[in-house]
C-alpha cells in the first residue's frame, strides 16, 4: 500500500479513539488481528499482553473506554512504509501523568493485522 494510505488508516484509528467509537475502531482491524500492549499484560496477565481476534479486541477496548472516559491521544508523528505505520503519540487521561506511546500498525489489504504498543 501507499504510505499515505497507511497514514490515513492511522488517522481514522485516532479519530475512533477520540470519539470513543468502538465500532469504527474495530472496522479498521482484520477479523483475526492480534494486539500486544504492556497495559494488557498488566490488566490481564493470563494473556501475556497479546490478544487475538475482533471479539477480544472489542472486550479490551470496550473496557478501556468505560474505565477511562477522559482518554485522549495527541498525535506527535506518523511514519509509514508500504506495510506498516509507526505512530508516536501522547496518552492523556485526566488525573494521570501523560505517557509517551509508540505503536506499530501492520496493515494488509487495507486492514490492521497486528498492532504493538510500546511505552516510553
Amino acid at each position: 500500500m501507499n504510505p499515505e494510505d497507511l497514514k490515513n488508516i492511522a488517522k481514522l484509528w485516532f479519530k475512533a479513539f477520540k470519539d470513543h467509537n468502538l465500532e469504527d475502531l474495530l472496522e479498521l482491524y482484520d477479523d483475526n488481528a492480534e494486539h500486544f500492549s504492556p497495559k494488557l499484560k498488566i490488566r490481564e496477565p493470563e494473556t501475556n499482553g497479546l490478544i487475538r481476534g475482533k471479539e477480544s479486541l472489542r472486550k479490551w477496548w470496550k473496557d478501556c473506554f468505560e474505565r477511562l472516559p477522559t482518554l485522549q491521544y495527541s498525535v506527535n508523528k506518523l511514519t509509514a512504509d508500504s506495510d506498516q505505520v509507526f505512530m508516536e503519540y501522547t496518552r492523556k487521561v485526566q488525573g494521570e501523568e501523560d505517557m509517551q506511546i509508540g505503536e506499530v500498525l501492520e496493515i494488509k489489504n487495507g486492514k490492521i493485522v497486528f498492532s504493538r504498543v510500546y511505552h516510553g
